[in-house]
């Protein structure tokens, strides 16, 4: 592949040059996720510039996520992320999927348990009526993405757990098994920060930004899975397109 240099005769400043040079070099692939790239003094070496243009150019990459640094360790190409945001009616699996990600489950805990009086109001169900508990790493690529943990009625779905692949999808097995279609859901997001007994699960230090996720899920008849998420600030992101309705004063 032949190097592009800086053209100086540009009105560009150089740092903005140099920022879609490396871009390009990113999304084409020459990097690839999870590589380091070169040097600080070897940039400032092959493209003939200063440091602070080089380090303008990289904070620029790493603020639109395409560059992440790592602490003494040099600046590598994130990994794909996950983006939440105008995606429909869809389960993790078919958002990896869509990203071209290898979706991944593994269970950590599933147990029957009574439903305290939260989750029971929730699912619309009787206080310490019993309820499935299913805690799950979600990945992607292989890499850990987040963790969620699933309430569903034991009593509406008996046998879920044993019916569960451990590499499949929650809803594929309930539309299968239980004739269950998704009707809507609801999700509400805020922003967290990883506790020391999950971080060594998710592969962050304790108190990494995170995404603490809620969702609601319900058929036409009533809810059947209230599921709560954490998932990795760096590795999940959220994404809305804003549009100014008719007849609404601006």
């Amino acid at each position: 592949m032949t190097l592009k240099l800086l053209d100086r005769s540009r009105p560009e400043p150089l740092y903005h040059q140099l920022e879609v040079l490396l871009r390009e070099r990113i999304l084409s692939g020459e990097w690839g996720a999870g590589e380091q790239i070169p040097t600080e003094e070897q940039l400032v070496e092959v493209y003939g510039v200063s440091r602070v243009t080089v380090r303008q150019a990289i904070q620029n990459l790493v603020r639109d996520g395409h560059l992440v640094r790592g602490q003494g360790r040099g600046t590598f190409v994130r990994k794909p992320t996950l983006t939440a945001g105008e995606r429909g009616l869809v389960s993790f699996s078919q958002d990896m999927q869509a990203l071209g990600l290898t979706p991944g489950s593994q269970i950590l805990e599933a147990q029957v348990v009574p439903a305290s009086a939260s989750i029971a109001g929730r699912l619309e169900l009787a206080a310490g009526d019993s309820v499935h508990r299913i805690r799950r790493l979600r990945t992607g690529d292989g890499q850990p993405i987040g963790l969620q943990t699933s309430y569903l009625s034991a009593q509406r779905f008996p046998n879920l757990v044993e019916q569960l692949d451990r590499q499949g999808s929650l809803y594929e097995v309930l539309a299968s098994n239980y004739g269950l279609t998704l009707f809507e859901a609801h999700e509400t997001f805020t922003v967290t920060s990883i506790p020391e007994e999950t971080a060594a699960t998710l592969g962050v230090t304790p108190g990494a930004c995170a995404f603490h996720v809620e969702r609601l899920a319900r058929d036409e008849r009533r809810p059947f899975e209230f599921t709560v998420s954490v998932m990795r600030g760096d590795r999940y992101r959220i994404s809305w397109t804003l549009r100014h309705s008719q007849g609404e004063e601006r």
